[in-house]
C-alpha cells in the first residue's frame, strides 16, 4: 500500500473534526486556519496525537512543555498542494499586516495599502503558457513598488536601416524603438525619459472575451476584476507620458468597453472621453441574437481643446454644392471682391480673373477664345457672389470642380475634409482584408490571425499627429506591430515621426520587429529602428523553470538560484529542501510552482541603479546603450 503524503495525513487528521468538514465532505480550510490562530485546544490535541503532524508542528522544549508552530501550520494550510483550489501561502494575503508579519501570523491588525499588479507572477512570454487567469494579482508594499517600477537596464540593442541590420550606434533622438519586456516595467522606465513628451498613445489591449474565442496570440482570458486592475496600473503610468496636448486611443470591443470607459474617465478626469464605433467585420460575428460587425476606439483628448484633425473624405463621401452664394446677403452688391470670373478650359479650372467693375454685367458663361469665363449668376440671371473672395479663392482650388449645365458651366465646391463622425464605416477598416491578409503577406507563417486593419490604426493616429511631423507615438501592446507600420506610412509626407512599440511575448522580434523592418525596406521616407530587451535577472530562472522537463533540472536550477538569484524575503531558504519526501511526491507542475513562489518577483529584471553592480554582469555594450537611453542620469 502506497504511503500517504504528509498533506494527505494532515487532511485525515482534520476531517475527524466535524467543524472542519462541509456537508459535501470537503475540508473547510478557512475554519481550520481560524481555529489555529485561536490556538483551539481540540485542534492542537488532534494534531499532537498524530505522529507525523506532531513531528512537523510541535517542538518539545523540556519540562513537559511542547510548543505549537502556528506559522508553519498556517503555511501548510495555505499551500496549494494541501488543497488544490487554494492559493499559495502568499497569494491569499491582501495587505493586512502587523510589522513585517501578515495577518495570518497575528491577531492584531494594521491596515496598509498595497499595490496590485496582474502580470508579474504569470510572466507569460509564450503562447503555450496561455491558461485561465494566468495573470495573478501580485500584492506589493510601498518599498517593493519603488523597486518594481524603477528604471530598468536594456540589453541586446540592434539597429536596422532600410530593412537591414547595421553596426552603427543607435541615435535615440531620431530612431524608433521596439522593446521586449513586461509592458508595465518598460513604460515605467520610459517615464524617466519621455514623461510629458509622447504625442499619441495607441493601444490594443487583450479584449477579455466572455467566450472561449481568443483572437489574440497572447493570453486573452482575464477575469474581469483582474483585467481592470491590469489596465488601471498601465493607464496610470501612460498618463505621465502624454504631452500637454497628447491624445490616447484605446481599442476595445463590447466585452469590456463600458467598464473600461468608466475606468478611463476616473483616471483622466481632465480629459474628454469619446467612444468611436468602427465597423471592422462587415460579415459579422454571429452571437445569440445579433451579428457583431463593430468594435470601438476610445479617444482620450485634453478637455475642450481641438486636438483631432479633420478627417479626409473619399470621393463618394464629398457633398458638392454651388460655389455661388444663395439666400440672404448673397448678392453681388453685398461683397464686391466676390464677383469675378473663373476661367475654364477643357472642363478644368485654369485660373481666376480680376474683380469686375461695377458697370460690367456679363452672362453667366462667356466664351473668350478657347476658354470659358464663369460668373456667379443664377439661372434667373441674378448677379450674386462667389463664397470666397478673389484674394483667397486660389487657396481652395483643389476643392473646386466644373459642372456642365445647359447654357455653359457652373462651379461647385466640395470639401474633402470634415469633422470625424462617431461611426466609421469603410471597406478599408475590414480587419480580414487589410489586417489578416496583409500581415500574412508581410510575414509568412505569422501567428497573428486577426490583427487590426492597417487603415483603422492609420486613421486613428493620423487624426492626432497629422500636423506634428516630429511626433512620438507609443504602443505598449505592440502585438503584430501595426502601429509602427502606420507611423511609417504617415511619414510618406516627409515627416520624422517616431514610434515606440513594447511587447513582452516571444514574437516581439519574430513578428513585431520583423514586420516593421520589412515595411522599413520599402518605405518612401525610411527611418532607423532599434530593437532591445529588458535585461533579465530572476526572469532567467522563470524561463528555465518553465522549460524544465524533469525534477533533476529543477534541483540544478534551485542550487543556482541560491547562488545568483534573488529569493523572496518571505522565504527562509534554509527551511526548504528539494530532498524532502513531501516535495518529491509533488507533480512536476507543482514543483515548478513552488520554485516560482520562492523567487523574488520584483527582481525579474535588472534595475538601472544596479547597472554597475558586478552581481548582474551587465556587458559594456548594454551599459553604453542603457546610459545613452537615460542620458547617463
Amino acid at each position: 500500500m502506497k504511503k500517504k503524503s504528509f498533506f494527505e495525513e494532515v487532511v485525515d487528521v482534520l476531517k475527524k473534526d466535524a467543524r472542519f468538514v462541509s456537508e459535501k465532505g470537503e475540508l473547510l480550510r478557512n475554519a481550520v486556519f481560524e481555529a489555529a490562530q485561536k490556538m483551539d485546544a481540540k485542534l492542537l490535541k488532534a494534531l499532537r496525537a498524530n505522529e507525523e503532524t506532531r513531528k512537523r508542528f510541535f517542538t518539545d522544549i523540556g519540562g513537559g512543555i511542547t510548543v505549537f508552530d502556528k506559522q508553519q501550520f498556517g503555511w501548510v494550510v495555505s499551500n496549494r498542494a494541501f488543497l488544490p483550489d487554494s492559493y499559495t501561502r502568499f497569494r491569499n494575503k491582501i495587505g493586512l499586516a502587523v510589522g513585517d508579519d501578515m495577518i495570518a501570523s497575528s491577531r492584531d491588525v494594521e491596515l496598509v495599502f498595497p499595490y496590485k499588479d496582474c502580470v508579474l507572477e504569470g510572466g507569460q512570454d509564450k503562447d503555450s503558457n496561455s491558461r485561465d487567469e494566468l495573470f495573478y494579482n501580485k500584492v506589493l508594499m510601498k518599498d517593493e513598488i519603488d523597486r518594481l517600477l524603477s528604471a530598468k537596464v536594456f540589453s541586446g540593442a540592434e539597429r536596422f536601416e532600410h530593412g537591414k541590420k547595421v553596426a552603427s550606434k543607435p541615435d535615440l533622438k531620431t530612431d524608433s524603438l521596439v522593446i521586449r519586456g513586461n509592458n508595465l516595467l518598460v513604460i515605467s522606465s520610459l517615464v524617466e525619459v519621455y514623461a510629458g513628451k509622447v504625442d499619441c498613445i495607441y493601444i490594443d489591449p487583450p479584449y477579455n472575451p466572455q467566450s472561449s474565442a481568443n483572437t489574440f496570440a497572447y493570453n486573452n482570458t482575464f477575469n474581469r476584476s483582474t483585467w481592470l486592475v491590469f489596465m488601471l496600473n498601465r493607464l496610470q503610468v501612460a498618463k505621465k507620458l502624454l504631452s500637454k496636448d497628447g491624445v490616447m486611443i484605446v481599442a476595445i470591443d463590447k466585452n469590456e468597453q463600458p467598464r473600461l470607459q468608466v475606468l478611463i474617465e476616473e483616471v483622466f478626469p481632465e480629459y474628454d472621453v469619446d467612444c468611436i464605433t468602427v465597423v471592422h467585420n462587415p460579415r459579422g460575428a454571429i452571437g445569440t441574437n445579433f451579428s457583431y460587425t463593430h468594435e470601438f476606439a476610445i479617444f482620450v483628448t485634453p478637455k475642450g481643446k481641438k486636438t483631432i484633425s479633420d478627417c479626409k473624405l473619399s470621393e463618394d463621401e464629398i457633398d458638392w454644392n454651388p460655389l455661388r452664394n444663395w439666400g440672404t446677403e448673397s448678392l453681388r452688391s453685398d461683397a464686391k471682391n466676390c464677383f469675378y470670373p473663373i476661367r475654364v478650359k477643357n472642363g478644368k479650372i485654369v485660373g481666376f480673373g480680376n474683380v469686375c467693375d461695377n458697370s460690367f454685367h456679363p452672362k453667366q458663361t462667356e466664351k473668350i477664345g478657347s476658354e470659358y469665363y464663369i460668373y456667379p449668376i443664377d439661372k434667373d440671371g441674378v448677379e450674386r457672389k462667389w463664397r470666397y473672395a478673389r484674394q483667397t479663392v486660389e487657396s481652395i482650388t483643389h476643392l473646386l470642380r466644373v459642372k456642365k449645365i445647359e447654357d455653359g458651366f457652373d462651379i461647385e465646391l466640395g470639401k474633402d475634409f470634415g469633422v470625424f463622425k462617431t461611426v466609421w464605416v469603410n471597406k478599408k477598416y475590414d480587419a480580414n482584408v487589410h489586417g489578416t491578409k496583409l500581415i500574412k503577406k508581410l510575414i509568412p507563417g505569422t501567428k497573428f490571425t486577426y490583427p487590426k486593419s492597417i487603415y483603422t490604426v492609420l486613421d486613428c493616429i493620423d487624426a492626432v499627429v497629422r500636423s506634428k511631423k516630429d511626433a512620438i507615438v507609443l504602443d505598449f501592446f505592440g502585438g503584430s506591430g501595426t502601429t509602427g507600420h502606420a507611423v511609417q506610412m504617415l511619414n510618406s509626407d516627409g515627416g520624422n515621426r517616431r514610434f515606440i512599440l513594447v511587447e513582452q511575448m516571444e514574437y516581439a522580434k519574430t513578428d513585431t520587429l520583423r514586420r516593421n523592418v520589412v515595411v522599413q525596406k520599402e518605405a518612401e521616407n525610411s527611418h532607423p529602428i532599434v530593437y532591445c530587451e529588458l535585461a533579465k535577472s530572476n526572469q532567467r530562472f522563470v524561463e528555465r523553470i518553465e522549460a524544465a522537463k524533469k525534477g533533476s533540472e529543477l534541483e540544478k536550477i534551485w542550487n543556482e538560484m541560491l547562488v545568483t538569484g534573488f529569493i523572496s524575503c518571505k522565504v527562509d531558504p534554509a527551511k526548504f529542501s528539494m530532498k524532502d519526501e513531501d516535495f518529491k511526491e509533488l507533480s512536476l507542475k507543482d514543483k515548478k510552482r513552488i520554485l516560482m513562489d520562492l523567487l523574488d518577483m520584483n527582481q525579474l529584471y535588472v534595475n538601472y541603479c544596479d547597472i554597475d553592480d558586478k552581481t548582474f554582469k551587465v556587458s559594456a555594450a548594454d551599459k553604453a546603450f542603457t546610459k545613452s537611453f537615460y542620458g547617463d542620469k
